[in-house]
């Protein structure tokens, strides 16, 4: 029962991340399950049965705010769902000693690109037109087989990939790629359902994880406002890449001082990645600040914060961009 309740605050604390961001619930699960000491293919299937009842909840609320284009949801869920499927048949087969180095360095490549890309801004180009089927189709099928393998990857290899494309708004990104993610979940769990059978799935596991999420699905909705997400998603990717190197370091048999050298290493590097993430918000602020006072009528904005009529166009066509950008999702 007490390991029960910590996986349940288990999937309330990765729903909380997955609500804020529009991604992790598998990676933060999966890398939790793992340090419990669940196996690999277990840990993934179990969270991918739950996914889909998050999932559907999620896409059932995005829906219901407008946030879904059902256009690119029909182009990448397809092609996730096969992706999904062939990563779970192949995790399925492999044993637990290959299966966990495996998982780990999956998960700790997207806890570094989660790094990554909160520790820098993303720009939007809504001029650039809309995203094709040649560019969604194989964004789903590699999104879909590293989520099933490496536990979770769906939104940190599909939603970045999508904001940076600049073709969609923030908010459309994420809701589209949660709601496809029901049918990636689905298919990921068919797939350990016909590789490990019925016993693959630990259903006491799934129903805690499940219970979590929906606690804390409300509460991601009220999280997301006050809580800036490019805090939030570097110290994730820090968690994640940190928790992870533990088992990569484990499994290569390193001895000695190297693993305490290689710990300081990548403190360093999420304490750079969160110094970056703090200064990209700070600036993102300012500017929307800026565009405010520009836009604001003239009866409106403080003479001391009126912009002065020699300003550039461009700065400001700049700084509106930026904030249009959701540069500090």
């Amino acid at each position: 029962m007490r390991k029960l309740l910590v996986i349940a605050l288990v999937g309330l604390a990765a729903q909380l991340v997955d609500g804020s961001l529009g991604m992790a619930y598998g990676l933060t699960s999966s890398t939790l399950l793992l340090m419990v000491g669940v196996a690999p293919a277990a840990a993934s299937a179990s969270v991918h049965l739950a996914e889909i009842g998050t999932t559907l909840a999620a896409g059932a609320a995005h829906w219901r705010f407008g946030n879904v284009d059902w256009r690119v949801v029909r182009r990448i869920a397809l092609p996730g769902a096969v992706g999904a499927f062939a990563g779970a048949t192949f995790l399925s087969a492999l044993s637990t000693e290959a299966a966990a180095p495996w998982m780990a360095a999956i998960l700790f490549t997207l806890g570094a690109y989660l790094l990554v890309r909160f520790s820098r801004p993303l720009r939007r180009n809504p001029s650039a037109g809309q995203l094709r089927g040649r560019f969604l189709g194989p964004l789903g099928l590699v999104a879909g087989f590293v989520d099933s393998t490496g536990g979770g990857g769906w939104g940190p290899v599909a939603t970045p990939a999508l904001l940076v494309s600049g073709r969609m708004e923030p908010r459309k990104v994420i809701g589209s790629v949660d709601t496809s993610e029901f049918v990636v979940a689905a298919a990921a769990s068919l797939g350990f359902l016909i590789g490990l059978g019925t016993e693959g799935f630990l259903l006491p596991i799934v129903f805690a994880l499940l219970a979590g999420g929906l606690i804390a699905a409300p509460i991601a909705a009220w999280l997301v406002r006050i809580v800036p997400a490019q805090l939030l998603g570097a110290t994730v990717g820090g968690v994640i890449v940190l928790t992870n190197a533990r088992v990569l370091m484990r499994s290569a048999d390193l001895g000695g001082s190297l693993p305490v050298v290689v710990y300081l290493l990548l403190a360093a590097g999420w304490v750079a990645a969160l110094a970056l993430s703090v200064r990209v918000l700070l600036r993102t602020r300012r500017e929307r600040a800026v565009v405010a006072a520009a836009t604001a009528p003239s009866d409106t904005v403080p003479a001391d914060s009126a912009p002065s009529d020699t300003a550039p166009a461009e700065a400001v066509e700049t700084a509106t961009a930026r904030a249009l950008s959701g540069a500090d999702r």
